[in-house]
């Protein structure tokens, strides 16, 4: 187990949707500020890094959802890198309100990518040793996810837009979820809430592609409802998820 890190955190009323919650792509980009913080404090931030040649990519999340954070609320954000192995890194973040209770639940799995091949490099001890992480052998591996039944989805096709686009060159990991959420549309979002996401990046995307994002809408045999997830670029899936919903 490594070193914790946290920070406390208003949520703003610009980092909710119509129901006075806070979002997802929000939700994600105050967890990752909060590790960003932690690298820097470690002195192992992105200056750092890239100047091996390499920089930090997600491949994964899997994310429970006990209470959505509100608007005003001051919630405590943490994280930890948990452990890691000759390829990934496995990091959790926790959201919690001003009691201590477990509001949202996020681990994360982070690869290093090497700057001038694009492809996955090789995990260094000297980046890693400051987080007092666990070095293991094991990879972890994860359910697959259930896939979208072309006959019995829809789609929606987006283009990827300047500022869609991070420092590593491709489309930030927050703005897959506004294509994924978006497709539900109004009435659905501002009816259900979220039990659980899971959800795994496969290929790069980049400024000026056209995507699309696929959808599929299923009741579960526990009274729940379940969408399925796909963004494309052409024939190639590049973002997989699924999401457990309830009513609200």
């Amino acid at each position: 187990m490594g070193k914790k890190y946290g920070e406390k955190h208003k949520v703003g009323y610009y980092e909710c949707d119509v129901t006075g919650h806070m979002t997802q792509p929000a939700m994600l980009a105050v967890a990752i500020e909060i590790s960003e913080a932690q690298s820097a404090a470690l002195g192992r931030d992105s200056h750092f890094v890239q100047s091996l040649g390499v920089t930090w990519i997600i491949t994964n999340y899997q994310i429970t959802y006990n209470r959505l954070p509100r608007a005003l609320e001051t919630i405590a954000v943490s994280t930890m890198a948990m452990e890691y192995n000759k390829f990934f890194c496995y990091r959790n973040f926790w959201l919690e309100d001003e009691a201590g209770n477990e509001l949202v639940k996020i681990e994360a799995v982070f690869a290093l990518m090497d700057l001038n091949t694009r492809k996955v490099a090789t995990v260094s001890d000297e980046i890693i040793a400051p987080y007092g992480s666990e070095k293991v052998k094991k990879i972890r591996r994860y359910p697959k996810l259930a896939k979208v039944e072309a006959e019995k989805g829809a789609s929606q096709p987006y283009r990827v837009r300047f500022y869609d686009i991070d420092n590593n060159h491709h489309v930030n990991n927050s703005v897959y979820f506004t294509w994924i959420f978006d497709v539900l549309g109004y009435d659905f979002l501002s009816s259900h809430k979220p039990l659980s996401t899971a959800i795994r990046f496969e290929k790069e995307v980049e400024y000026g592609n056209q995507v699309e994002s696929h959808y599929q809408i299923v009741e579960t045999a526990e009274g729940t409802i379940e969408t399925r997830h796909e963004i494309r670029c052409g024939d190639v899936i590049c973002c997989e998820a699924n999401i457990v919903w309830q009513k609200a």
